[in-house]
């Protein structure tokens, strides 16, 4: 392969294939995404101030597989960054389905997983300086909850939309 690392951060890289110029996550830590809802059909989201964008999103709770612990599991990563996230635990958990986040961007995949069962069980809010906001948003009126966080400029991430598929189909 003619790849070359560019820059090498402590968490990112930035490699060169040819002419093409990516991002790498050092350590190749995955992602997790969790499609997380209440057994009333409330979809489990998370806000935070994101600084690649400079703005505030609305997200699925997610992290990095293996932060910290490079042999760690898909569903033991997904456990604990719900309940970190959201201070919620899952009953059940299952493996939906992986893919990349931005494959013209980055080489990272994002796995998703779905969480039933779920118990509230702590604050949520994330670790220390993350001010993660949590949200409990009953699918009926997820569009206008979306609508109205766009309309004060929230950026919302896409998977929050296939989140609201994948709990209407009852996955």
């Amino acid at each position: 392969m003619n790849t070359k690392v560019i820059y090498r951060g402590q968490f990112i890289e930035l490699l060169q294939h040819d002419r093409w110029e990516y991002a790498h996550r050092a350590g190749n830590v995955s992602a997790v995404g969790i499609v997380a809802a209440t057994d009333d059909q409330k979809l489990i989201l998370v806000e935070q101030f994101r600084i690649p964008v400079d703005t505030t999103t609305i997200e699925l709770p997610a992290g990095l597989v293996g932060d910290g612990d490079a042999g760690e599991d898909i569903i033991a990563a997904a456990e604990r960054e719900l309940l970190e996230e959201t201070g919620y635990q899952a009953g059940q958990w299952k493996y939906l389905y992986d893919g990349p986040s931005s494959a013209g961007l980055t080489d990272e995949r994002v796995h998703l997983v779905r969480a039933r069962g779920l118990r509230k069980v702590g604050a949520g809010g994330g670790i220390a300086g993350e001010q993660i906001v949590v949200h409990e948003i009953a699918l009926a009126e997820l569009d206008a909850f979306l609508a109205a966080k766009r309309s004060a400029g929230v950026l919302i991430d896409l998977k929050v939309r296939l989140a609201r598929l994948l709990v209407a189909s009852a996955l």
